[in-house]
């Protein structure tokens, strides 16, 4: 059974990644998600880092379809997505799918290329994702416990983190730029 609070956790993400508001998540929320992060980052349609986007979110789709789409209708409700989660949190399947996945956030994160993210790159992506700079900054002070970088085995951590802990003050919990969930 999963926590009120993890569930607020989930169902933020669920939201964050449901692009067309339609109450589930397809296949189509996450090109639109992937269409916003290459524009967002000047990518030229064709170009690698355009391709590896839409490789990457696809692959991600995929996964999330086989593992959390318990009908088979090609939609993952936000019950099955709280399943899903509560599932993964058990079992170490599935590992390879949600580590390219954290690398591919960390990346988008990461807006400067130079290997880490720092308050500078994680204010950007999160207020370009709506998120308001007072609360990306909170958030990424909360996450970084102090330091000024995190390197990808950091956020790798964190990411975890956020999915599996029922802890409100685990720092991987600030990972989507919130500073709280309440």
């Amino acid at each position: 059974m999963v926590s009120d609070f993890r569930r607020k956790k989930l169902m933020f993400m669920f939201k964050f990644l449901d692009k067309d508001g339609s109450g589930t998540i397809e296949k189509k929320d996450f090109l639109l998600a992937a269409e916003h992060a290459a524009k967002q980052r000047g990518w030229a349609e064709g170009s690698d880092l355009y391709k590896e986007c839409f490789d990457t979110v696809e692959m991600v789709w995929d996964a999330l379809e086989k593992v959390g789409d318990a009908n088979s209708d090609g939609q993952v409700s936000a019950d099955e997505w709280v399943t899903m989660w509560d599932t993964i949190s058990k079992s170490a399947a599935d590992r390879d799918w949600l580590n390219k996945y954290c690398k591919f956030v960390f990346k988008m994160q990461d807006l400067n290329g130079d290997g880490f993210i720092d308050s500078d790159d994680f204010v950007a992506a999160s207020t370009k994702s709506g998120n308001t700079k007072e609360n990306a900054l909170e958030a990424f002070q909360k996450l970084s416990q102090g330091k000024s970088q995190i390197t990808l085995t950091d956020f790798q951590k964190l990411w975890d983190e956020y999915f599996i802990t029922e802890d409100p003050n685990a720092p991987g919990n600030f990972i989507s730029g919130r500073p709280s969930f309440d």
